[in-house]
């Protein structure tokens, strides 16, 4: 199954925790923080929301950082996504 977004919609799906701290240590599950690094899997075809004309600036594969409130998150064919407003996108992630 596909997700298409409408309007300033955009489907993320988060990276994977750290599994080891950059000194080396091997975290545990509860240790583990929730990655606020997503990546941009579909992005919906901007135009007129909500009376405003909205440009979409994200593209798929984009890594971004999002607002941690705000967003949906939905479960298609086991894997878990979020949907999100291109507005609740902080930045991107140049690496």
């Amino acid at each position: 199954m596909k997700l298409n977004p409408l309007g300033d919609r955009v489907v993320l799906k988060r990276m994977e925790a750290e599994e080891t701290t950059k000194g080396g240590i091997i975290l545990t599950a509860s240790a583990k923080e929730r990655p606020e690094v997503s990546i941009v899997v579909a992005v919906g075809p901007g135009g007129l929301v909500d009376g405003k004309e909205v440009e979409m600036v994200v593209k798929p594969g984009d890594k971004v950082i999002t607002a941690r409130y705000g967003f949906s998150e939905v479960k298609i064919d086991g894997e878990e996504l979020i949907l999100v407003r291109q507005s609740d996108i902080l930045a991107t992630v140049q690496e």
